[in-house]
């Protein structure tokens, strides 16, 4: 790079946390403010690893299994979502339980739910043992065959060619995600899709920004967990859209100063539980190395939100109105 070259940063936006994520990480922060730490959380509340440990910090609990948490404790479901039989057993234990999965994953659930019910045989396309796919595996486990990407079509065998229906975990990449569609109607000609797309919008709209950014880009920088899906798919769809280098990192101390030899363009962005401190942090970080100029590329806006659970809900404005008759 020539000293006349000038140095920027193209940030994507969207990017960083969707309504989904916002609403499952205040829903801990209000629980621990209503009932008191401990709360205990089933897996991950999100994944990503500062917000996991903020939380902790604070008086969260996170376990792996419902059989963890102590009896008539009170433990939250995280916003991938779980199977029934996950809240059959916290119904045994006596648990209170408070559901964070996102509003778009329930969908999907009531999806498989319901062609389960008309007997057709789903094909779920997703990532082996993802907690979200575990979850939607878990409504129609009898009638859910999981797909995992184009190359898993040829081993998709069913029951009856003209009773199959696809429905998708919501992280994924958009483009991957229809190119298995494409290939499994070349085999299922009859293939039924979903009412509506599976694929979140937030998932959408921070990939469509990245191939923006990307196609501009030197080196794409995404501030994401590695067990964060969609933070993941970033990466793979800033490469294919052009950018010449692209790398994942929790946050800017994981950011190598080599990745920046003969870049003049670089592009930032962040997976949907990503705090945006975190951002800031790696935009600070090429501040500091000459990439002080930062300009937003905003192909589209969100303003989607949703409400707390509704067994917060509930509790809070119990306790606002008892407060208000004194």
């Amino acid at each position: 790079m020539t000293a006349t070259t000038a140095r920027r940063v193209l940030l994507a936006a969207p990017r960083g946390y969707c309504a989904g994520v916002d609403r499952a990480v205040i829903a801990v922060e209000k629980a621990l403010e209503q009932y008191g730490a401990p709360i205990y959380v089933r897996k991950e509340i999100v994944h990503n690893k500062y917000v996991v440990e903020t939380l902790r910090k604070k008086g969260a609990i996170f376990v792996d299994e419902t059989e963890e948490v102590p009896e008539g404790s009170i433990v939250i479901f995280s916003a991938h979502g779980v199977a029934p039989v996950v809240h059959e057993e916290a119904e045994r234990r006596k648990l209170a339980t408070i559901d964070a999965t996102c509003p778009l994953v329930t969908k999907v659930h009531k999806e498989a739910v319901r062609f389960a019910k008309e007997d057709y045989d789903i094909l779920l396309i997703g990532h082996e043992g993802h907690e979200e796919v575990i979850g939607t595996s878990g409504e129609a486990p009898d009638h859910i065959t999981l797909v995992d990407g184009p190359g898993d079509v040829e081993n998709v065998e069913v029951r009856d060619p003209d009773k199959v229906v696809w429905l998708s975990q919501t992280t994924l990449s958009v483009d991957e995600t229809m190119e298995t569609v494409d290939a499994l109607k070349e085999r299922f000609p009859g293939l039924v899709s979903p009412p509506s797309d599976d694929i979140c919008y937030a998932t959408q709209n921070r990939q469509t920004a990245v191939k923006q950014v990307a196609a501009d880009s030197d080196l794409v920088i995404v501030v994401g967990s590695k067990n964060s899906s969609n933070s993941v798919r970033l990466v793979e769809v800033a490469l294919g859209a052009g950018a010449k280098a692209g790398h994942l990192v929790d946050n800017a101390s994981e950011i190598d100063e080599a990745w920046l030899e003969g870049v003049a363009t670089v592009g930032v962005t962040s997976g949907a539980s990503v705090p945006d401190v975190l951002v800031e942090g790696v935009l600070e970080w090429l501040a500091e190395r000459g990439y002080g100029d930062v300009e937003v590329v905003q192909p589209m806006e969100e303003k989607l939100t949703f409400s707390l659970p509704k067994e917060l809900r509930r509790d809070l404005r119990a306790e606002a109105e008892r407060k208000a008759a004194g």
